[in-house]
């Protein structure tokens, strides 16, 4: 169920007891533990702990607080250490200002050559970054053309910061100290950040999430930090842990990738996979890479594409959800007759429903579709994505003219539907106060912003 991504097991702190320490994560339902290096021996040391346990992975590297003592002797190393099978990335390694315990300019050559392995071996590596996100994010944005996969463990940084990283195709994670108190700017960045973003740690044997806080942490107490990651997302943990495991096997190959799924929970709502065939080839969707959200796998071809009573089916009583929603990778209304079939069960059985779509469904479907809107879907979500009909050709790769087809698309949908609301994609480039002003003066429906993944 939970993936640690981040767990110190060969710590001294645990020479007495790892074997209980192991036995309660397998208990708390913990799949598999990442342990990071943070010098010389302690990589020799992860190296004996992933031959000795089937579900232990790890990452060979020299933390920036050892880094004083850098040679570039390290990489050869390094790399042979790096070459056993179960060794997944180069880590923990990054910049740490906070302390003096390691020169500055000897953390930051560390750093660079340990980079320049990762980028060789074709591995991604973990950032450990204290007071120094300028620095740190500046080496992100000069390697990233280059290669770089980055984890930025144990997040402290800005959301603008967040964002970046996500965009550049980077994952972050937070440690236990979500739960503390005092932690506004954290909460603030992590309800902003999409799961599909995130990996779980626990830092361990540090970091130990409240209400535990005193104990020594360990791989066991990572529930505590899903469930809160679950409540500011108002999602389920098993959604949390579903999502996340997913993101460690994309990210570190640990575990393996899910079959596909027609329909697929997440929170209290259902989705249905409709398609993955669209007339738009967004910039920011992976329609055409692996396809899976939320840990869910959706890639499907047209001809495995299954009939609306499969999805009758698994959805059987619609009242246990609140509300179907039409989705997937595709557009929804490239299958609007089958749509209408499965909202017409929905709706005739007391359930809600939800069309998620770019707007273009008129022309697709060679007439107007909106008044069939009428009694079968309960919300319209359109994807505005910009205001600019030259931007919105860019970001979604289609004629500029469709621009004006969505934005006729959601003027007539109100009329028909129940609540229609117009959102953006949340990336750094995107003025999105313009959006939001823009459809509430001039469509008069409902706004939001979708975060990036």
């Amino acid at each position: 169920m939970f993936i640690d991504t981040h767990c110190h097991l060969f710590s001294k702190e645990y020479d007495e007891d790892l074997d209980a320490v192991l036995e309660r994560a397998k208990e708390s339902k913990v799949d598999f533990i990442l342990i990071p290096a943070t010098d010389m021996e302690s990589s020799r040391q992860v190296v004996a702990l992933t031959k000795k346990y089937d579900f232990i992975y790890g990452a060979v590297g020299v933390h920036p607080q050892d880094s004083k003592d850098w040679n570039d002797k390290f990489i050869d190393e390094l790399g042979k250490l790096a070459a056993n099978k179960k060794i997944v990335a180069i880590g923990e390694i990054g910049l740490d200002y906070y302390y003096d315990s390691s020169p500055k300019e000897k953390q930051m050559e560390a750093f660079r050559k340990q980079i320049e392995l990762a980028i060789k071996l074709n591995k991604p590596v973990i950032i450990h970054d204290r007071d120094a996100s300028e620095d740190v994010m500046n080496v992100i944005r000069e390697y990233s053309p280059k290669g770089l996969r980055a984890q930025l463990h144990c997040f402290s940084s800005t959301l603008e910061n967040a964002r970046e990283l996500i965009e550049l195709r980077h994952f972050i994670s937070f440690t236990g100290n979500i739960t503390f108190k005092k932690t506004d700017n954290l909460i603030k960045v992590l309800s902003r950040v999409q799961i599909d973003n995130l990996l779980l740690e626990t830092d361990s044997p540090y970091m130990t999430p409240f209400p535990l806080r005193g104990k020594r942490n360990e791989p066991a107490f990572i529930k505590y930090t899903a469930e809160k990651i679950a409540e500011i997302h108002h999602l389920r943990v098993e959604d949390v842990a579903r999502t996340t495991s997913y993101n460690a096997y994309k990210f570190f190959g640990i575990g393996e990738k899910p079959a596909v799924k027609y329909t697929y929970q997440i929170g209290s709502a259902l989705y249905v996979n409709v398609t993955n065939r669209c007339d738009s080839d967004c910039i920011f969707c992976d329609r055409k890479g692996e396809s899976v959200i939320s840990g869910y796998n959706l890639k499907m071809s047209k001809k495995e594409e299954p009939e609306a009573e499969v999805y009758i089916k698994e959805i059987g009583d619609p009242k246990k959800y609140s509300e179907i929603v039409f989705c997937g990778y595709g557009e929804p209304t490239v299958r609007w007759e089958f749509v209408k079939q499965v909202a017409k069960y929905v709706k005739e059985n007391g359930g809600k429903t939800r069309i998620n779509t770019d707007g273009h469904g008129n022309v697709i479907n060679k007439r107007n579709i909106a008044p069939e809107l009428k009694g079968l879907i309960d919300t319209v979500s359109i994807s505005l994505n910009s205001v600019d009909p030259q931007e919105y050709a860019r970001l979604m790769r289609v004629d500029a003219s469709l621009h004006e087809e969505m934005i006729s698309f959601a003027k007539e949908a109100k009329n028909y539907a129940e609540k229609v609301v117009m959102s953006i994609v949340g990336m750094s480039d995107i003025d999105s106060e313009k959006a939001k002003k823009f459809v509430e003066e001039n469509i008069g429906v409902d706004f939001r912003i979708r975060e990036y993944f």
